[in-house]
């Protein structure tokens, strides 16, 4: 039985979502002994457009990586947005904030009409994505099981709940309580609550959860003299793109 060839991708981003798979060490050798990596430009030489399975990391910030992306949904059967900036369009998208021009001014100056710059988008505003592995990095081994159940043809579980129930399935004391403030009542599981795990705010950085209880979250703030307005400008920091943007291509 021949293996499912993978293609591993990079757009922009910082890649530490690619060193993730590269820094898990003896899980490493199963993963590679399972799949065949055909496109990994941050550890092999040889390159293909030949895979069934695509893991792609960061967000579409230019022309020429839209045109990229989109041959990357023609080609591949299944696709997997790996990290924030894929998902959500990560921290890229707080150039969103600043309009294209002002933001092209100030990094680029007088020489911003030399730069192919575009509207920050996560992936799936171009192709289809089937799976997403979330947060800055994504846990790596999330990024295993995801792989590993695509081989078998079992659904990836990926968890759909709030990081407050991991907070108290570790024991954590809500960091709400210690005069900070958190994203986790309405962010996405499954990082094992990893920054309250260190007496730090959750910054969001999976995403929001399906259907988050802004009543709750609303409540919890006044109690602690926040305003939606002040835990908004914390949640622009990974999501200021607004969630998914509609899809402009389909394979």
């Amino acid at each position: 039985m021949s293996k499912p060839k993978v293609g591993i991708f990079g757009f922009t981003g910082c890649g530490g979502c690619q060193l993730e798979i590269l820094n898990l060490e003896d899980q490493l050798l199963d993963l590679v002994g399972a799949i065949e990596i055909v496109h990994f430009t941050e550890a092999i030489t040889e390159f293909s457009d030949t895979y069934e399975i695509a893991l792609v990391e960061g967000s579409i910030t230019t022309e020429h990586g839209v045109e990229r992306i989109k041959k990357i949904g023609d080609i591949a059967k299944i696709v997997v947005a790996m990290g924030s900036c894929a998902v959500n369009g990560g921290l890229n998208c707080m150039k969103n904030l600043y309009g294209l021009e002002k933001a092209k001014d100030l990094v680029y100056g007088e020489k911003k009409d030399w730069i192919d710059s575009i509207e920050v988008k996560p992936i799936d505003a171009y192709i289809n994505v089937d799976y997403y592995a979330r947060g800055c990095p994504p846990n790596r081994f999330e990024i295993v099981d995801i792989v590993r159940s695509l081989i078998v043809g079992r659904k990836p579980e990926i968890p759909s709940y709030p990081v407050c129930i991991e907070c108290k399935r570790n024991g954590n004391t809500c960091v709400y309580d210690l005069g900070k403030s958190c994203l986790g009542p309405v962010t996405r599981a499954g990082c094992d609550s990893r920054c309250p795990n260190s007496v730090d705010g959750c910054e969001g950085c999976r995403g929001p959860v399906d259907d988050p209880n802004m009543n709750a979250q609303k409540d919890l703030l006044a109690e602690h003299g926040l305003t939606v307005d002040d835990i908004m400008a914390e949640f622009n920091l990974y999501n200021a793109c607004k969630g998914k943007t509609t899809i402009e291509h389909n394979k």
